[in-house]
């Protein structure tokens, strides 16, 4: 399994992607990087990072010489700089070199590199792009589209639907993944026309589609997928992020003024505070792929560290060994004008849904 890192994304360029590069390496013994950026940066950084013989030897270095920043016009970019190393990346992966690719790089660039280089699936209008959120169950849910796009049409939602269906069965081991449809409230007739029309096409889809679920349902246990269009999952996202922000600064800030006996209480609950903790931590996952493209293009956040990216890279070959792709694309085929109705059920991936993926 070969993935290629990106070395000059994120804000903590080239130490993070290297020092994770490393460390992935440690966690899946049948793994090789290619380390993908300037030479010299490379270089430098990998003298730093310090590498085992035994994983220096899984790891490659291909130069790309130029850098796309985060306020260049993604398009632009990918077509003016073949030298970047998102571009000679994606590329990797397009001649067969890689399995697979990460980056904590320039969104659009990756979305608009993704999709020029590698195509969309056929069927796929718009790709869209996972969050993994926490739940109380432990398992996480799989929210998209988060910002690959920003409007979505019912047909887009139900290519969602799919989409997170595979990657949360395929790539995180989720069985007969529950589907639902982000809306104001739970009743089939709620909200927009795009919603009713969306909920009708999801009643037929290939999916095991339990309804609507609202805002406050997304850390519950009612779902496992659950989808709307890039703004409002955007919007949702960011949130989350800042609420999660916000109260680790007011837990802080209580804490800091409290008497003995809570500062005591707090020292005694700090292995489960540091349980919730990393339940919530957006390292522990690392990164999501772009879903709807020809290839496995996996985005970590700009302000990844070390451990972010090296989570990334292992959920980068996870995807790429779960097939994820070639399930999506088999799936949507089936669900192409012309084609036979596919059989509902619970599962894409399983016997349960034969029908959905017959004839691949």
């Amino acid at each position: 399994m070969r993935v290629a890192v990106d070395v000059m994304g994120g804000d903590h360029r080239p130490t993070a992607p290297v020092a994770g590069a490393v460390a992935a390496l440690a966690s899946d013994p049948e793994l090789e990087v290619l380390l993908v950026g300037p030479a010299e940066t490379v270089a430098a950084a990998l003298a730093e990072a310090r590498p085992a013989a035994r994983r220096a030897s899984r790891l490659r270095v291909v130069p790309a010489p130029e850098v796309v920043e985060p306020g260049e016009s993604p398009v632009d970019a990918v077509r003016s700089k073949r030298g970047s190393s998102i571009v000679v990346g994606l590329d990797l992966c397009r001649r067969g070199e890689a399995d697979a690719f990460v980056s904590a790089g320039n969104t659009g660039a990756l979305t608009a590199g993704s999709v020029l280089l590698w195509h969309r699936i056929a069927g796929v209008d718009r790709p869209a792009m996972p969050a993994v959120l926490p739940t109380v169950d432990g398992r996480g849910l799989v929210f998209l589209d988060v910002g690959a796009g920003t409007d979505a049409t019912p047909t887009n939602l139900c290519d969602f639907a799919v989409m997170g269906s595979l990657y949360a069965e395929r790539a995180r081991g989720i069985g007969h993944p529950r589907v639902a449809l982000l809306n104001v409230g739970t009743e089939e007739q709620k909200g927009t026309g795009v919603a009713k029309e969306a909920f009708a096409r999801l009643q037929a889809a290939p999916v095991r589609f339990v309804g609507h679920v609202e805002g406050r349902d997304l850390f519950s246990d009612r779902a496992d997928v659950v989808v709307t269009n890039g703004f409002v999952g955007n919007v949702v996202l960011k949130t989350i992020e800042g609420l999660g922000i916000g109260l680790s600064q007011v837990l802080g800030r209580e804490l800091r003024h409290s008497g003995f006996w809570t500062l005591l209480g707090a020292a005694l609950a700090a292995r489960t505070l540091r349980r919730v903790r990393r339940r919530l931590d957006y390292s522990e996952v690392g990164g999501v792929p772009f879903l709807g493209v020809r290839g496995v293009c996996v985005k970590c956040h700009g302000s990844s560290n070390a451990k972010a990216l090296a989570n990334g890279i292992l959920s980068a070959a996870a995807v790429a060994r779960g097939g994820v792709v070639a399930e999506i694309e088999r799936a949507l085929g089936a669900l192409a004008p012309g084609s036979a109705a596919p059989a509902r059920g619970p599962s894409l991936a399983g016997g349960a849904t034969e029908g959905a993926t017959a004839g691949a």
